[in-house]
């Protein structure tokens, strides 16, 4: 009876250990909680077993499956008092007192003075607790984990890994707990000042500078040199943003009234319904006059490429351009800027730049968003492919339990990882793959190929079909910051200098 109870003790709380909670600051929506449900009844009805691996019959059979609503299920907070309640009675109250004390005493033994963690987190109260977002309830855990300290820890001076909030500062990108600039980091700015200010500017340089990052103060000029917005010549450089923008708004003025005719009608609306769900946590891009830009650049792209129109996920390559040229007129934290505080002006060179640049990534990789998206299908065969001679054991795990590279690498390469990534971490990954030739088109594949990779214990834990699809599609990168960048982007590149120029990459 007990045990019984224990399974339904489980089973109805979606708020314990081990159940699936949706992942916010990634890109991606959160679980459908019906999905979510099903799963884990499914996995207590086998009493714990493996479930037989069901296959789908093609990624789109499967995609049909997959429910992409928002929405989560109101039934999260269902009153388990009852079961728990009947559960916890069988504990022995002296062993539980006895446990308690234990704990007590263990944790006096290993707390430290909170004037501690001062230093590191600034002018926080006593109890190390600070509001970094509205999401700060769901971290309160994990901040006060970070003031405790074991004994081996304060012996060898390791530093305060401050907590980055679910919804992070799209600004802070240093996860590391380093200072804000660092001697290092003063010269690398100045090194980067004293090649943007030069006659000419020495763009082989400026990748080599900006491989390992750019400085936030100087990124939105680096990254219109490095897409090749912007001319080597400073002195050409003011005639041709102006004639660009101009020609921008030439465009909206030939086209945009376009969008209500019937020919154009399903591309309007499919973009009118993707722009609320780009960033949905951050509430810049909820505000009606950024979604109204969004929708004239992503209609006007559209209109100019009719190859390819629009394809659901060329959305989220707005948002990091329009984070960055934005960041130019703000120094405060830009998710929660109102835009509205800007001029007119500066708004149309913001949507003008982030236009261009854009175009000019999808000018690469455009065979991604063709017709059948014969380059994404390329590319996830080619993951597979090298992944299987990368870790055999994570190539042949999902083999095992019928897992399809499309199910999950499909969004990898549709998004360029945006939906697995905070946007954070996308800004300081493009930093890379701007500086790298074929960056968004070549050494992405690497870069998925690393990702998977980081996850091999993970995966390998997972035995059913089911489990994997929902780690693949989950996965835990919430507090990723440039070190877990850094470290993923030296791996991707060891892996294209040992395979990208091997006779036999893709082979057996």
């Amino acid at each position: 009876m007990a045990a019984e109870s224990g399974r339904q003790f489980w089973k109805r709380s979606a708020k314990l250990p081990g159940s699936i909670q949706p992942v916010y600051g990634a890109q991606h929506p959160p679980l459908d909680s019906r999905i979510t449900k099903n799963f884990i009844k499914d996995r207590s009805k086998a009493g714990g077993l493996p479930m037989k691996s069901k296959k789908a019959s093609s990624f789109h059979e499967f995609a049909r499956s997959t429910s992409d609503a928002w929405d989560i299920g109101d039934d999260e907070d269902e009153d388990f008092s009852s079961s728990s309640s009947s559960s916890l009675q069988t504990l022995n109250s002296k062993v539980a007192k006895a446990t308690a004390a234990q704990v007590l005493e263990n944790h006096s033994k290993l707390r430290v003075k909170p004037e501690r963690c001062q230093p590191a987190l600034g002018d926080l109260p006593t109890n190390c607790k600070v509001i970094k977002s509205s999401s700060e309830a769901q971290l309160s855990r994990t901040s006060e984990e970070g003031c405790v300290r074991s004994p081996l820890q304060k012996q060898q001076s390791l530093p305060l890994r401050p907590v980055i909030p679910l919804v992070a500062r799209i600004s802070d990108q240093n996860a590391s707990g380093a200072p804000p600039m660092t001697v290092r980091e003063k010269t690398r700015l100045e090194k980067f000042r004293q090649l943007l200010s030069s006659h000419n500017t020495d763009l082989d340089e400026l990748r080599k500078c900006s491989w390992p990052g750019v400085p936030r103060e100087v990124r939105p000029v680096t990254w219109r040199l490095l897409s090749g917005y912007l001319p080597a010549n400073s002195e050409r450089r003011k005639l041709t943003l102006q004639r660009k923008r101009e020609e921008y708004f030439g465009f909206i003025q030939q086209y945009y009234d376009s969008r209500n005719e019937e020919h154009h009608q399903d591309t309007y609306r499919q973009i009118h319904i993707d722009i609320p769900r780009t960033n949905p946590l951050i509430p810049l891009f909820q505000q009606p006059l950024v979604q109204e830009i969004f929708e004239r650049i992503l209609f006007i792209w559209a209109i100019r490429h009719p190859a390819s129109g629009y394809v659901q996920g060329i959305n989220d390559l707005v948002t990091p351009f329009f984070v960055v040229f934005l960041s130019e007129h703000v120094e405060e934290d830009v998710e929660n800027f109102d835009v509205t505080n800007l001029s007119q002006d500066v708004l149309r060179s913001i949507e003008a730049d982030s236009f261009w640049c854009m175009s000019k990534l999808l000018d690469g990789i455009q065979d991604n968003y063709t017709f059948a998206q014969p380059g994404i299908q390329k590319k996830v065969k080619a993951l597979e492919e090298l992944v299987s001679r990368i870790d055999e054991q994570v190539h042949n795990h999902f083999r095992k339990y019928e897992v399809e590279y499309l199910q999950f690498a499909f969004r990898w390469m549709n998004n360029l990882l945006m939906r697995e990534l905070p946007l954070r971490c996308t800004i300081r990954l493009w930093d890379t793959y701007q500086s790298e030739p074929e960056g968004f088109s070549h050494f992405h594949l690497y870069v998925c190929a690393a990702f998977l990779i980081k996850w091999r214990k993970e995966i390998l834990d997972e035995e059913d079909f089911q489990g994997l699809l929902m780690l693949l599609q989950n996965l835990p990168t919430i507090h990723w910051g440039n070190e877990e960048i850094g470290l993923l982007l030296a791996e991707a590149y060891r892996l294209k200098y040992m395979f990208a120029d091997a006779p036999n990459h893709y082979r057996r």
